[in-house]
């Protein structure tokens, strides 16, 4: 009896040990924060006058991926800023659009297997937003790899081409193209080929797990959205993100054009842009 209760206090004193070290990890993501970060942060405050004095440049942008729930999302904060004289959804099919897009917004259907043959869609655009992908589930691992690396590097490669002078793509937390897991490795090895094209300003968003009710049925992230729900509530920023907060992080971030050549904004300071502005 002595043994068993032996090996139950061991058990228990070695997940008490693993829980202290999870919610130490939790509590850096939640309060580590870079100065480019900290002033990105602090500009972000006066909303009015960064719209106002990005508005006068007459400025033209392009989204890929609209289709998607970051695209959704993006689209209808760009329509809703009006920062860009003109919005132009590139894409395999056109859209619904909702109401208030349809004057503002110009849709180029292209084939993705094809893209040097749609190089006219990419050109005249002084931003671009990334947020094509798809998932291994749904696509199988050379379609995955296709989408999510080829499809995104060609398409930055005729947006360069057609001088677009800032790329903003959608990533993931925990991107590296040395990954042991095929999603992380993929998604960092697009990171890095993009970079090679010198953009004159490369913003790459890496959000945690995407907070949202998605139209497809993924049903492995519904099981990981329901169990960071507690978790988000003490941790916000440490594993998970609201989706509404990176569409506004990435228009906000536009708006900041004093950051780095390239700058990686990481989960956390994505959800403070997001969240401190006005909505």
């Amino acid at each position: 009896m002595i043994g068993v209760e032996g090996k139950c206090g061991k058990i228990v004193l070695f997940l008490s040990a693993l829980l202290v070290v999870f919610a130490g990890i939790l509590h850096h993501l939640e309060n580590s924060e870079t100065p480019a970060a900290s002033l990105r942060r602090r500009m972000a405050h006066d909303m009015h006058a960064l719209e106002e004095g990005y508005r006068q440049k007459n400025r033209s942008c392009f989204v890929l991926g609209a289709s998607g729930e970051t695209g959704r999302e993006l689209l209808r904060e760009l329509v809703r800023r009006r920062i860009f004289a003109k919005i132009t959804l590139i894409g395999r099919r056109r859209l619904e659009l909702e109401d208030g897009a349809q004057h503002s917004v110009v849709q180029e259907v292209v084939d993705f297997e094809k893209l040097d043959d749609y190089a006219a869609a990419f050109q005249g655009h002084d931003v671009g937003y990334c947020c094509l992908g798809t998932t291994k589930a749904k696509a199988g691992t050379e379609g995955f790899i296709r989408v999510d690396h080829d499809y995104v590097l060609k398409s930055a490669q005729l947006a360069k081409a057609g001088g677009c002078s800032h790329f903003n793509l959608e990533s993931s937390q925990g991107a590296d193209k040395t990954s042991g897991f095929l999603y992380l490795q993929v998604k960092g090895q697009v990171e890095a080929d993009i970079e090679g094209l010198g953009f004159e300003r490369y913003s790459i968003f890496r959000p945690a797990v995407l907070m949202v009710d998605r139209q497809e049925s993924r049903p492995a992230e519904w099981v990981i959205r329901k169990f960071l729900s507690p978790i988000s509530f003490f941790f916000p920023t440490a594993l998970s993100i609201p989706i509404k907060f990176v569409a506004r992080a990435m228009v906000v971030n536009t708006l900041i054009e004093k950051g780095e050549k390239v700058e990686i904004l990481e989960n956390k300071e994505i959800y403070n842009l997001g969240k401190n502005v006005e909505k």
